[in-house]
Order: C-alpha cells, then sequence, then structure tokens
C-alpha cells in the first residue's frame, strides 16, 4: 500500500529565542547566527526533498523553507503559527517567576493559560486541524513527501497526538533546524489518525543508522519558539 512521509522541520534560530524569551505569535525574523547554522546543516547534513513545502507564515519559518528549499514555493498556512503566550509573550522564565499564573502554567496544571494568550486546547485543536487537512490533501492528490517548516512547539503537539511510538511532548523537543520523518499508512491514518515517527532530521549521509543529532541538546534551554 502507498504510505505517505511528511518531514516536519523547526525552524532556524532567533536571537529573542537564543536569549530564552518565550516567542509565539511575535513575528521575529532569523537571526545571523540562525542563517549561519542552516547553511552549515545543509552542507554537513542532508534534508530530504519533498514534493510539496507548507509553512508557518511567520518569517522565521518562511526564511527557513527559503534556505532549506530554495527551488518549491512554500505554502504558508496561518494555523501553523506557534502558541499565542499572551502576557508571557517576549519574556524569560526568570522574568515570569513571581507572575501568579506562570508557575501553575509551567507545571502543566489544567486549565491554566497565560492571560491574554491561547488556551492549550485551543492551540492543539488548530494544529490538529492545520496538520489533517495536510494529511487529506495528499491522500487526494497522491502527493506522497511533504515538508512542513513550522515551530517547535507546534512539532511537539503533533508528534504527542499523532506519533507511534507515543510520548509525551517534552521527548520530542528537537533543535532549531532539525525535527523528524514521519509516514503516513492510509490504513493506520483512516482508522485511529495515528502516524509512524521513522527518522530524525537532518541525516548524515553515507550513514544508516539514525545520526546522534540531539547528543549536545539540554531539554532545560527549550523554549517554544
Amino acid at each position: 500500500m502507498k504510505s505517505y512521509q511528511i518531514y516536519l522541520i523547526r525552524h532556524g534560530m532567533t536571537a529573542e529565542g537564543s536569549a530564552g524569551q518565550y516567542i509565539g505569535h511575535t513575528d521575529v525574523p532569523l537571526s545571523a547566527a540562525g542563517e549561519r547554522q542552516l547553511a552549515d546543516m545543509l552542507e554537513a547534513y542532508e534534508y530530504p526533498q519533498p514534493d510539496v513545502v507548507f509553512t508557518s507564515p511567520l518569517k522565521r519559518c518562511l526564511r527557513t523553507a527559503q534556505i532549506l528549499y530554495p527551488d518549491t514555493d512554500a505554502i504558508p498556512m496561518r494555523d501553523l503559527i506557534e502558541y499565542n503566550f499572551g502576557e508571557f509573550e517576549g519574556r524569560t522564565a526568570e522574568e515570569l517567576e513571581n507572575h501568579p499564573v506562570f508557575p501553575r502554567w509551567l507545571a502543566g496544571e489544567p486549565d491554566v493559560d497565560p492571560p491574554f494568550g491561547e488556551s492549550s486546547r485551543d492551540f492543539q485543536t488548530r494544529v490538529m486541524g492545520a496538520f489533517c487537512r495536510i494529511v487529506e490533501g495528499l491522500l487526494k492528490t497522491g502527493t506522497t513527501k511533504a515538508a512542513i517548516v513550522t515551530h517547535g512547539g507546534v512539532i511537539t503537539t503533533l508528534l504527542s497526538t499523532f506519533g507511534l511510538p507515543q510520548a509525551p511532548m517534552h521527548e520530542w523537543m528537537m533543535p532549531e533546524g532539525c525535527g523528524y520523518t514521519v509516514r503516513i499508512t492510509p490504513s493506520l491514518w483512516s482508522r485511529g489518525q495515528k502516524m509512524e515517527v521513522i527518522e530524525e532530521l537532518p541525516i548524515v549521509p553515507g550513514r544508516y543508522e539514525e545520526p546522534d543529532i540531539f547528543a549536545d541538546f539540554n531539554v532545560e534551554d527549550f523554549l517554544y519558539d
């Protein structure tokens, strides 16, 4: 049976993300270091070539898609934008440690959301809907390879919701410019909206085992961005 591969790729580095700020809807560009990082990764590793590229419409994702796939016009989808942090937007964990809501939100208490921000439930519903529309389009057209260039929070939400093996969001965290290849099998998707996570991205040329590209990645340094 025909299967479909989707490459989920987090955008490159931003100055704000490197400073530890929560950046969601704010439309910040890639930093100069982020541009160099992607160029270096393109030289050292391989990114699979898709038939179609979807992206968040924010500048950091559009530019990442342009660098990684210069010959493909990316299709922006507004529902692939990162989580809206509301009052937490642009601030660091240290700046928010005395905020009355932040510690409870950080601890994952149910129904605790950033003031004036997006609820976790609404965010999950939004990005799930965008992904399902992409999958439906691939199945209808027979397009077997697609890339989605988006944000860390979007990717971890999709993988924790649809991914096999099943794992919580924090186990799917990835550095900038990295991500995962997932496989959609129509029978598995139609039965339970599940997809197989088959490979980390990017790929080390000439190696058949999975590259240890996350070796120096510290989960404590990860922020939505």
